[in-house]
């Protein structure tokens, strides 16, 4: 059996009510640090002593209510009428397993078609979102919390599947964390697997297209870093949507329950902070010159370990480990454990090629590109640079559930896995 601690630990669910109430809070200081106060940290919290911290937070405009509302409603008409194969999720920890239409790449396609278009032919500014990006913030934070509110109620009221839920005897911290893995209205129309992948991911390409017209607008050009951020961002967009049903076997799907912590972060923090590096190249341009190579380099090396980790662990789990890996057929500990319905299961754990190296080897091509991303910026100011360290604090918090999760799920072969690949990130350093 496995899945998330039932029972957290009273710091656990204080720090849980602080991530609540401050994450929001962060989002708009980091927003008014680039867009007002030249992304000099020091200058913001000089302005917050001074005023107030509601200076510095967004207001509400009735444009960008509608912007939002409008994206949402074509993102869901796309998720439900784009044709596309049903694909076969992972099991979930009840035993559940479930189906899903993967068509991402058709709603990502379609949508920023839309947008290039409606751009050309002057139906709107190709810097629309830039320009209402205070308005949509107050409206993205406004529908966050409605979104895990409402699935909050239904876990309770009426939940999807009843043994997928976990309640944690504090409503604070399943607010927070959520309650059902895989909340649906209807049969297909799955809240976790919309959420992750329609509000921001696909709008993802968009807000950089539209931060590189207001660069423009600003400056009368458009810089290299510019490019070069919106080229490693569509490189990552891209991999999701065209390995979208590789994507539902990961922890996101499988494992994470859902609750503000996805709905809030899909709709507010996803955007808002992964979109930061075009969001300060926009006010503060980066001619990079031939430092543009190196860095194009660097994230593709990245991306390369990413995609290759990530193909080698899905045909290994596809072929129940009769593959070959560099040439060399995969080396497999082949494992079972019971899910939470008491049926027992066969499972096998890749142990050759970089999964041989470390245990979490796609982490690593992760970082990688992550810093590329941020290089982007220069090393003018700081703030461009929380990306990197959001992701190796999310990561390096993933890869010690994700062995507490792996330990309880698989016991002594989980052991013996540890033993022949003894490293967690980084091959004989970690």
């Amino acid at each position: 059996m496995w899945g998330r601690n039932e029972t957290p630990s009273a710091a656990t669910v204080f720090l849980t009510g602080c991530l609540l109430c401050l994450c929001p809070v962060l989002v708009a200081l980091c927003w008014n640090c680039c867009h007002y106060r030249g992304a000099s940290i020091a200058a913001l919290f000089h302005h917050v002593r001074s005023f107030g911290i509601l200076s510095v937070l967004p207001r509400p405009t009735g444009e960008s209510m509608l912007m939002l509302v409008s994206w949402m409603a074509l993102q869901a008409v796309l998720f439900v009428h784009l044709p596309g194969p049903l694909v076969r999720g992972q099991e979930t920890p009840a035993g559940n397993v479930l189906e899903y239409r993967v068509n991402g790449l058709y709603a990502w396609t379609i949508s920023n078609g839309l947008f290039a278009a409606f751009g050309l032919l002057g139906i709107i500014r190709f810097s629309v979102i830039a320009d209402n990006w205070e308005g949509l913030l107050v409206a993205a934070n406004l529908y966050g919390f409605l979104l895990a509110a409402f699935v909050f109620i239904k876990a309770h009221m009426q939940p999807t599947h009843r043994g997928d839920r976990k309640f944690s005897g504090s409503r604070i911290y399943d607010f927070f964390m959520g309650i059902e893995i895989n909340p649906r209205i209807g049969s297909l129309f799955d809240l976790k697997l919309f959420h992750n992948g329609r509000p921001g991911i696909a709008a993802w390409t968009m807000i950089n297209a539209s931060f590189a017209a207001s660069q423009y607008n600003r400056f009368g050009l458009v810089t290299d870093s510019m490019v070069l951020i919106n080229i490693l961002h569509a490189l990552y967009v891209l991999d999701f949507f065209i390995h979208e049903d590789w994507y539902l076997k990961t922890i996101d799907i499988s494992h994470e329950h859902f609750g503000f912590n996805l709905s809030w972060g899909d709709s507010v923090w996803l955007p808002y902070m992964y979109t930061l590096q075009a969001q300060y190249l926009s006010h503060n341009p980066v001619i990079l010159g031939i430092q543009f190579w190196p860095i194009f380099l660097l994230g593709l090396v990245g991306y390369c370990i990413f995609r290759e980790a990530n193909f080698q662990k899905d045909v290994c789990r596809r072929t129940g480990g009769l593959c070959h890996i560099w040439g060399e057929p995969a080396k497999i500990i082949n494992t079972k454990f019971t899910s939470a319905d008491g049926k027992r299961h066969n499972s096998v754990l890749l142990a050759s090629g970089l999964w041989g190296l470390s245990r979490h080897c796609n982490y690593l091509g992760d970082l990688i590109l992550s810093l590329a991303m941020c290089l982007t910026c220069g090393t003018h100011h700081a703030l461009p640079y929380f990306y990197i360290l959001y992701m190796t604090i999310l990561l390096m918090h993933r890869i010690e559930r994700d062995h507490q999760r792996c330990k309880g799920k698989y016991g002594p072969y989980w052991t013996e896995y540890c033993r022949q690949v003894p490293y967690k990130l980084i091959p004989a350093v970690y």
